[in-house]
């Protein structure tokens, strides 16, 4: 999957600050950090969750896609065979009514 942010929760997690005299102080930073990483963690997961739900209904629409295909088909095919029954219909009620005139 492409990723799209700059860091990984390993990143955030490994990160070490310089300590300076006029420093932060280093259990606000852990703390701060900490909340970052949990989000990032979500954020993982949240993507895989919906990127596993995207494949599924892309399955879907494929497996849509080919029985629309196969209706469509057997559609045109019943079409043609009442066409065909019609008009073999027509061919014997005609028969039948020439048989008819003619008789007399």
């Amino acid at each position: 999957m492409d990723r799209r942010f700059n860091l990984k929760v390993e990143d955030v997690l490994e990160k070490q600050f310089n300590i300076d005299f006029k420093g932060y102080a280093a259990s606000e930073v852990d703390e701060f950090l900490d909340m970052v990483i949990q989000d990032y963690q979500q954020y993982e997961e949240m993507i895989q969750e919906l990127g596993a739900t995207m494949q599924k209904y892309e399955n879907t629409i494929e497996t849509m896609k080919a029985k629309i295909s196969e209706l469509e088909t057997s559609s045109k095919n019943a079409e043609e065979h009442v066409a065909a029954y019609s008009n073999v219909d027509i061919l014997k009620r005609l028969s039948r009514l020439e048989a008819e005139v003619f008789k007399r």
